[in-house]
């Protein structure tokens, strides 16, 4: 039976949670340990599926097309365990689970009360895949002390009482502010933090703090006297380079050692490091630097691209090479020419998106590569824009657009290149969908297999013929425009397994020049990046090399 570390934070919210318990995941399995992580998110959404990316930032997609939070890509990033549906819940999603019992008659008459039947749902929840791994690691979404929160906090508190002794404990993230003024690094909000984390019945095993200065070792020696943990439980936890480097750097302040202290588990296995001592010279040790545009809307939010800046790193370390990321609203080159804008960059990179509003500008940045020269990765809605792009300034087709403006606009103006999927074919049945359905999770989500023409760039890229990716649509291209795209030199290298589904473009005689329908920075890792990332960023270098 798995061991639960159950991670909490107190103070303040975007403390590091997801990346403190990604880490830790990494080093338990560099002890040899297997691992599994979960995100508990207090909200009311069912999942992040429907939310602003300015409210959430990105909404991650796992393979079983769960739409979950973005911490659940720290987790893959760095332990490579691929997240699942039942790895993400939501305040929601329990209360919809328990109101759909409620009126099956399930509760044979009873009140439905959040104590048990709110905590005892959760409780289940956590209950899943626990004979699968040596540790389950679960972070409850933001501070002690939100009133949303309580359930979840009650129910780990009655979890672990449940489990024998021993097989729970409780890592708590806290900020240790520092008064310019006195000099001085305070301790009490993380007193105050602990103090309303006991009032509910939890004592922390652990206690790691955020600090941007050194904690003095008479500093951590008080907040284990007054928090009640052991002095070697309290981890500092300090300002990074890198994300990457928090595996090595939690090791090298003892967060591991503590974790498998507070469950007695001595001797502990060695932690084997390469992987990450690897990453870690990758970064460091850079020669060179490409600089990348990414042309997109909601750029005034980085979360919003989380995985995609995570994967343009990744495919910088695996060319040695620093990737310098700039973003760019779309909407500027629908008021303004690209060229000065884009002039400077080495590859030019345009991400998925919802909606019209500055999808003329990402059109514009897929000319300017076309015309160019300039490697261009185009992502979902990016994808797309090339199309229409490529169908309005080369085949001839002026008003080309897509379904989903006009959707959005009442109208008809475009002729639909790009059309709203209405069925497709999903593992053993067929997917149907209507454009007036639920927004919630009724895309084409999750993975699916993809056919690569044998010679193509993109086969090349991945040395294969058949992948497997991750989407998240609802607006396709029309192969019944194929022909007359393929004709000017756009060649649809990548189909569905039917033939139905475009999944790659590119530029038969442009050097990098690639559209894909799906998400491969949902699946790039930094011991592992993703085919098509390298390749752009190895693009790019042979640019920077021109110029």
């Amino acid at each position: 039976m798995a061991r639960y570390i159950f991670v909490t934070g107190g103070v303040v919210s975007s403390l590091g949670k997801g990346l403190a318990s990604a880490a830790l995941g990494a080093l338990l399995q560099a002890r040899g340990y297997s691992v599994r992580l979960r995100k508990l998110d207090p909200y009311l959404n069912v999942d992040p599926g429907t939310m602003s990316p300015f409210e959430h930032g990105e909404v991650f997609v796992t393979d079983d097309g769960a739409e979950t939070d973005l911490d659940l890509g720290h987790y893959e990033r760095f332990t490579g365990v691929a997240a699942r549906n039942t790895d993400s819940v939501s305040s929601g999603r329990i209360y919809s689970t328990v109101l759909e019992k409620e009126r099956r008659g399930d509760y044979l008459g009873k009140t439905i009360q959040v104590i048990p039947h709110v905590t005892n749902e959760i409780k289940d929840f956590l209950h899943v895949g626990e004979d699968e791994v040596d540790f389950m690691l679960c972070e409850i979404g933001g501070t002690v002390g939100d009133i949303e929160g309580l359930p979840f906090f009650e129910a780990i508190r009655q979890f672990s009482q449940d489990k024998e002794r021993g097989q729970c404990i409780f890592m708590h993230l806290t900020l240790l502010p520092y008064l310019k003024a006195s000099g001085e690094l305070k301790t009490k909000p993380t007193q105050h933090s602990v103090k309303e984390l006991r009032s509910i019945g939890l004592q922390p095993d652990v206690l790691v703090c955020r600090s941007e200065h050194e904690i003095p070792e008479k500093e951590r020696e008080k907040i284990a006297l007054f928090c009640n943990v052991r002095p070697e439980s309290v981890i500092p936890a300090y300002d990074l380079k890198s994300i990457y480097e928090a595996p090595l750097a939690y090791h090298g302040v003892g967060l591991d050692q503590a974790v498998l202290d507070a469950f007695q588990i001595a001797p502990a296995p060695k932690p084997k490091l390469e992987r990450w001592l690897d990453v870690k010279d990758r970064i460091d040790k850079a020669e060179g630097e490409i600089k990348v545009a990414i042309v997109g809307k909601y750029t005034q939010l980085e979360d919003a691209y989380k995985s995609i800046a995570e994967a343009l790193t990744h495919g910088g370390m695996a060319n040695r090479t620093r990737v310098k990321a700039e973003w760019i609203d779309a909407e500027i080159f629908e008021r303004e020419d690209p060229g000065p804008w884009l002039e400077g960059f080495h590859a030019i990179l345009v991400p998925g998106g919802f909606g019209e509003r500055g999808t003329e500008g990402k059109i514009r940045a897929a000319e300017f590569a076309r015309t160019r020269k300039i490697p261009y990765l185009g992502i979902c809605l990016g994808m797309q824009m090339a199309v229409i792009e490529a169908a309005r300034n080369v085949a001839g087709l002026e008003t080309a657009g897509s379904e989903e403006f006009d959707h959005e606009a009442g109208k008809k103006r475009f002729e639909p290149v790009v059309y709203h999927l209405k069925e497709w074919v999903q593992g053993n049945h067929i997917s149907r969908r209507k454009v007036d359905d639920d927004k919630g999770g009724t895309m084409r989500l999750g993975a699916y297999t993809a056919n690569l023409t044998p010679g193509s760039k993109v086969a090349q890229i991945y040395g294969a013929t058949v992948i497997e990716e991750r989407h998240r649509h609802r607006y396709e291209v029309d192969t019944k425009y194929r022909e007359q795209l393929e004709k000017v030199g756009l060649i649809f290298s990548g189909m569905s397994p039917d033939g139905r589904l475009p999944e790659i473009v590119e530029w038969k005689d442009h050097p990098w020049f690639i559209g894909v329908q799906f998400h491969p920075e949902l699946k790039s890792k930094p011991f592992a990046p993703h085919p098509l990332f390298e390749g752009f960023v190895k693009a790019a270098i042979e640019i920077s090399r021109l110029v």
